[in-house]
């Protein structure tokens, strides 16, 4: 059998997954052998070919020949047939994705997948339901993926790097590129197992909320970025509703989350929204950039809007190569005002620096309609050829994403809220013991202090440190609020709740921080969404909810939104 070559009756279902994975692990047996010595490859394969004996033979079950193998290992060979296993592991999970697709495709082809765009139509059909009936309702939907601080993804960004380069290698044969030989794959796979064995698999020190920010994001830069603005185009195309509006929208919870990780702080929530930022903000500025290299229709052979025209007119842009090209002259612009952009929100300068300084954007609806000018000109000059292109697919991008990437949730446990809002009370002298006060107690406490235009909080008073911290999270989603606009942050998650006043505990705390306005209530950027976790507090979220919208500050944020989110 071809070195570290599988064995599991899984893999014998698929000829072609078969045979992916033997290459994959005869190149890795090779590479084991001249990186690693024969010695550790020859353990390797024993320990292999005993494990095989072992599973193929139910009946028998001896271990004894995998005991002494395994037995008294030294450190360096124990670490080092661990790892070997584990690289097979990692590359045979990347045939395994393939096969999977590759299923995938026929069955979409064959119109057997239930879970593809047709396959909801024809279910809303059966349904005595019509695509207008499906435009109805995804005009008021919303769908939205929410990626959780917990749990983390364990492996290193630079191995699901090497993963992915194998799998990219995989592909491009796929595809029938002309310049993917055997030769040539084989020696692109080699070099990258090569660099796969000789990368540390695991962490050397703890996760902390920075790394789940950066892994979190990375998945929303590498997937969602590309994948969702495909698939509200798909729908658009096939319900022929090109307005319709983007019911998707990506949520997130790292980095807003106490409740999941206690080191979560406002800086760390800052950090967050700065990161993803940065990362769909580079993504527009090369999509941009790909468009300027693109789109160099002259003015001498192309008409233009007049909106065009002025936006052309209106570029900083001195290039004598691009006075007759108005939409270069355009995107070199719009180039110019989103790498400000990218300063003015992260902090930080883009990789590829602007031709010449622009204001800022203020929005991505501003950002949003110069694309739109774009668009309408090629469109209406050329056709609907430029109504489905990566123009179009760009601003799809940004109805979804705007310039903050993933919403972030904020989510705290009701007894955090308890004790701060206890703190605060008693500091202002307000109320000495608010933890002992009954139910509608501590609802008539918290009525009236939302009621009241003065806040609770003194600069000099002295607070638990659980307070201060509580405050810094809150003014920190003050300041992204403002700088990053109403979608970046929308609901903070009650972990525990049981009683209506933990919700009323949270709007308090938002109106210490301005977020929450006692003259308008319905106009709170955030809204407390209780989290029922035990049987007893489902059973009795219907009375609990009835109660908290007898309240008039929940019930103004409720009705401002259409919705109470539980």
């Amino acid at each position: 059998m071809t070195p570290m070559s599988p064995a599991a009756p899984s893999f014998q279902s698929d000829d072609r997954l078969r045979d992916e994975v033997r290459q994959l692990g005869a190149l890795l047996g090779e590479v084991i052998r001249d990186e690693g010595g024969q010695e550790l490859y020859d353990r390797i394969e024993a320990v292999r070919q005993a494990s095989v004996a072992y599973h193929r033979d139910p009946a028998s079950r001896d271990a004894s020949r995998l005991e002494a193998l395994l037995a008294d290992l030294p450190l360096d060979q124990a670490v080092g047939l661990a790892h070997g296993f584990a690289c097979f592991s990692l590359l045979a999970n990347v045939a395994e994705d393939r096969a999977g697709k590759r299923r995938a495709q026929i069955q979409t082809a064959e119109g057997a997948r239930p879970d593809t765009l047709e396959g909801a139509l024809a279910r809303l059909a059966a349904a005595g339901k019509t695509e207008a009936d499906a435009r109805d309702l995804l005009n008021e939907a919303l769908i939205s993926p929410v990626l959780t601080a917990h749990p983390s993804e364990v492996r290193r960004k630079s191995v699901i790097d090497r993963i992915a380069s194998v799998s990219a290698l995989l592909d491009a044969c796929d595809r029938d590129d002309l310049s993917c030989t055997p030769d040539i794959l084989t020696k692109g796979l080699r070099r990258q197992i090569i660099i796969l064995w000789a990368t540390r698999l695991v962490r050397t020190t703890g996760l902390v909320v920075q790394d789940e920010i950066e892994t979190v994001v990375s998945f929303l830069d590498r997937i969602f970025l590309r994948v969702a603005p495909q698939q509200l185009d798909a729908w658009r195309r096939r319900l022929d509703a090109p307005d319709l509006k983007p019911f998707i929208r990506i949520g997130a919870w790292v980095g807003g989350d106490r409740d999941g990780n206690p080191n979560v702080n406002g800086e760390t929530l800052t950090s967050a929204m700065a990161t993803a930022a940065r990362a769909v903000l580079r993504f527009y500025l090369d999509e941009v950039h790909a468009l300027g290299a693109e789109l160099s229709l002259s003015g001498s052979l192309a008409h233009v809007s007049p909106e065009l025209a002025a936006l052309s007119k209106a570029s900083d842009d001195e290039s004598p190569h691009r006075t007759d090209e108005p939409y270069r002259r355009a995107l070199t612009e719009i180039y110019a005002r989103l790498s400000a952009t990218h300063q003015a929100l992260t902090g930080m300068t883009a990789p590829r620096p602007a031709r010449f300084a622009a204001p800022p954007y203020d929005g991505p609806e501003e950002f949003r309609a110069e694309l739109a000018v774009l668009r309408d000109s090629l469109v209406a000059n050329h056709g609907q050829v430029f109504a489905d292109d990566s123009l179009s697919g760009l601003i799809t991008a940004l109805d979804i994403f705007g310039f903050h990437m993933a919403t972030l949730d904020l989510r705290q446990n009701s007894d955090v809220h308890e004790r701060v809002v206890a703190d605060l009370f008693k500091v202002a002298g307000v109320e000495a013991d608010y933890a002992a006060l009954d139910e509608e107690a501590r609802i008539a406490r918290l009525s009236a202090e939302l009621a009241s235009g003065r806040p609770l909080f003194n600069p000099y008073g002295d607070y638990t440190e659980e307070t201060l911290k509580e405050r810094s999270i809150l003014e920190a989603a003050a300041r992204a609020l403002k700088t990053f606009g109403p979608q970046a942050i929308r609901t903070h998650i009650v972990s525990k709740t049981d009683a209506a006043s933990d919700m009323l505990e949270v709007y308090l705390l938002l109106k210490e921080v301005g977020l929450y306005r006692p003259e308008a209530p319905g106009e709170c950027p955030i809204q407390a969404a209780p989290l029922f976790e035990t049987i007893d507090d489902l059973r009795a979220a219907k009375p609990t909810l009835e109660r908290l919208f007898r309240e008039p500050a929940a019930l103004a944020v409720a009705k401002s939104r259409g919705v109470q989110e539980v």
